[in-house]
C-alpha cells in the first residue's frame, strides 16, 4: 500500500514562495505518475500539475499556474515536490498530492479518477 504525506504548506504573502513535498512510503514511486491538486473553500478540487513516472520526462500544468509552479521528483528520496513562486491570493487552497500507477511517459492532472493514492493535504494560504 502506498502512503503519501504532504508537507510544506503555510501562510505566505502575495508574491512569496513555498515548496510543497509529497513523501511516499510503503511502495516505491518510480512507476507512479504524480499529480498535485488543490481545493479552495466552496470550490471543487482541481488539478494543478503532474509529472510522469520514472525520470519525470513529461510535466504538465494548469494555465492558472503555468510559469509560476514547477513540479519535480526525486525517486531516490521517494518524494515529489511542487515549487510555487509568485503566489497569489487565489492560490489559497488545500493542496493534495496523488499517485497514479503509470509506467509510461505521460501524465494527466485533469483525470483525478485515475489517481489511486492520495495524501491528506496541506493548507496553503496566500494573504497579506
Amino acid at each position: 500500500q502506498l502512503r503519501l504525506v504532504e508537507s510544506g504548506g503555510g501562510l505566505v504573502q502575495p508574491g512569496g514562495s513555498l515548496r510543497l513535498s509529497c513523501a511516499a512510503s510503503g511502495l516505491t514511486l518510480d512507476y507512479y505518475a504524480i499529480g498535485w491538486f488543490r481545493q479552495a473553500p466552496g470550490k471543487e478540487r482541481e488539478g494543478v500539475s503532474c509529472i510522469s513516472s520514472r525520470r519525470g520526462d513529461s510535466t504538465d500544468y494548469a494555465d492558472s499556474v503555468k510559469g509560476r509552479f514547477t513540479i519535480s521528483r526525486d525517486n531516490a528520496k521517494n518524494t515529489a515536490y511542487l515549487q510555487m513562486n509568485s503566489l497569489k491570493p487565489e492560490d489559497t487552497a488545500v493542496y493534495y498530492c496523488a499517485a497514479d500507477f503509470r509506467p509510461g511517459s505521460s501524465c494527466s492532472y485533469t483525470t483525478q479518477i485515475e489517481y489511486n493514492y492520495w495524501g491528506q493535504g496541506t493548507q496553503v494560504t496566500v494573504s497579506s
